[in-house]
């Protein structure tokens, strides 16, 4: 196979490459399974004991961009390929123009920035490309590092749900952002 030339590459930027999860894939999830605070932010909820086999059926699933409840999941890797990541696109809205995303970073890779990478390549795209209007996403009181991140990305706090979310044992409240094309392209 011939050596890819990424120099004009659009799922790339000076930091992250996004790429295609694939079956392959399925031992960076189970892994991150066991990430319990990770995972609690991230989804709001604990998920039961990691297995092996639903580790393989989920890449099996969202492997090759097949889209899962209009969630589009791709592996993010460093420049030089070490898989640091996961992170997807919802895109479920298109009569009103709007977007969401999901984003998981490996532990020993969080706070470098990756993330915020990741999801500059994603807003990129859904403006960009896919001609929506409006990114929005929502954050668990608590999760500092997503807060920071979408303050980052040039996202408005757009309001909260007061104990929104059960998990812990006891109510979270929710946080939620967007972020506009037109304050997009200012930026």
């Amino acid at each position: 196979m011939r050596e890819i030339v990424y120099d004009t590459y659009f799922w790339q930027n000076d930091m992250v490459r996004l790429r295609a999860w694939s079956e392959a894939d399925w031992e960076w999830d189970y892994y991150n399974s066991f990430d319990t605070l990770a995972v609690r932010l991230a989804d709001c909820k604990v998920e039961l004991p990691p297995t092996v086999s639903h580790s393989k059926e989920y890449s099996e699933k969202v492997s090759s961009l097949s889209t899962n409840n209009c969630r589009t999941t791709f592996a993010i890797e460093t420049l030089d390929g070490i898989h640091v990541g996961r992170i997807n696109i919802l895109l479920d809205d298109h009569q009103n123009g709007t977007f969401g995303s999901g984003l998981l970073i490996d532990r020993d890779y969080r706070g470098k920035g990756y993330g915020t990478s990741a999801m500059k390549i994603l807003l990129k795209y859904g403006f960009m490309e896919k001609r929506l209007n409006k990114y929005s996403s929502s954050a668990l009181e608590g999760n500092e590092a997503s807060i920071k991140m979408h303050k980052k990305l040039g996202c408005e706090q757009e309001g909260v749900l007061k104990q929104n979310i059960y998990t812990n044992g006891r109510y979270y409240d929710e946080i939620y952002f967007g972020l506009t094309k037109e304050d997009y392209l200012k930026l």
